[in-house]
């Protein structure tokens, strides 16, 4: 199974960026800044999670004079939900910190991007209530003119000039954003990699597995070609196989031959997977060298003068000693 479990790297991000929510619960969120010729210094709003800051008693009287609404904290129900949203946020980074599961990591990543998106559109609404729906009866009307400022950015309005921009709790909010981003893709990226390695392990394994339980070659007579002399396999009582760790099968026609094509390297030991033998008394049966009995005679007459068979048990070669009188010889000594 895949692992689902975050980085020590990425768990340390999340934790840090539930540490520093909490610092958004005592810094100004956002901030207006507004300029006008009377008002060199300028003027500003603080909004905090919990409260609205700065000139607000100024700015609620300039206010008054164009019909707009008076601003107070006790007006607004996003005072009394915002903090518990970013203690929810605080907590939720840090369970997801500790347990470390990418999928609890995702649905948090969902969720914040959803609460952004949300506030902002939250704060739009905000903004244009207060800029559109004036008092009919207010001392300065301006037809048609509206004073919503702007939702991030510069706007004029009248002669004030209004600068919408996050102030420290929003850039921490905006990083952490960008940091749960970069965590998201960073560990699907290794998620992605690891499936893709574990894959590639599962297809080797096949192969190794495939190679492993390749099953015998088989040898066709008037039809296959010996590996090592290159003549056509005509004996169904002498010759054998060699199959490489990729599958890959040589025929021969000899024994003889196959120790020629073993010496000569054309395939390297440690790149064979079986080594057969064409068991002389049932030819159509090939037997691992370690587990058979060779008889030499010079009765037997191979095709290439090895003359030398193969025997599945020690009886069978016995009895046909008996007419091919010759030599016992072992594996070991065939290679020699």
């Amino acid at each position: 199974m895949i692992e689902t479990r975050n980085s020590t790297f990425a768990r340390g991000l999340l934790l840090v960026c539930g540490l520093a929510l909490v610092l958004v619960l005592f810094t100004p969120i956002w901030r207006i800044d507004l300029t006008a010729p009377q008002y060199p210094e300028g003027l500003f709003l603080h909004i905090y999670a919990n409260k609205l800051a700065g000139n607000v008693d100024i700015i609620n009287g300039l206010n008054h004079y164009i019909g707009m609404k008076t601003l107070h904290t006790d007006d607004f129900l996003e005072f009394k939900v915002l903090p518990w949203i970013i203690i929810f946020f605080s907590v939720f980074f840090i369970i997801a910190a500790i347990l470390a599961r990418r999928k609890l990591t995702n649905i948090l990543f969902i969720l914040f991007v959803s609460f952004g998106v949300l506030a902002m559109v939250d704060f739009w609404r905000w903004e244009y209530d207060y800029g559109h729906n004036l008092d009919p009866d207010a001392a300065i009307i301006v037809p048609g003119m509206a004073y919503q400022p702007p939702l991030i950015g510069f706007k004029q309005l009248l002669n004030f000039g209004a600068y919408s921009v996050p102030d420290i709790g929003g850039w921490i909010f905006i990083s952490v954003g960008a940091i749960l981003l970069f965590v998201v893709v960073r560990e699907w990226k290794a998620k992605t990699h690891a499936k893709k390695h574990h894959v590639a392990a599962a297809a080797s394994l096949i192969l190794l597995l495939s190679a492993c339980t390749t099953e015998p070659p088989t040898i066709r007579l008037g039809k296959d070609h010996c590996a090592s002399c290159e003549m056509t396999i005509s004996d169904k009582h002498f010759g054998g196989a060699i199959v490489t760790t990729k599958g890959k099968a040589y025929t021969f026609d000899d024994p003889r031959c196959i120790i020629a094509f073993m010496r000569d390297g054309k395939v390297k030991t440690e790149n064979i997977s079986q080594t057969l033998f064409v068991n002389f008394n049932e030819p159509h049966n090939l037997i691992a060298p370690e587990s058979a009995f060779f008889l030499q005679s010079p009765k037997l007459k191979s095709p290439m003068n090895g003359n030398i068979a193969a025997f599945a048990d020690e009886d069978s070669r016995e009895k046909t000693f008996q007419s091919f009188y010759g030599n016992f010889i072992s594996w070991e000594e065939m290679q020699k």
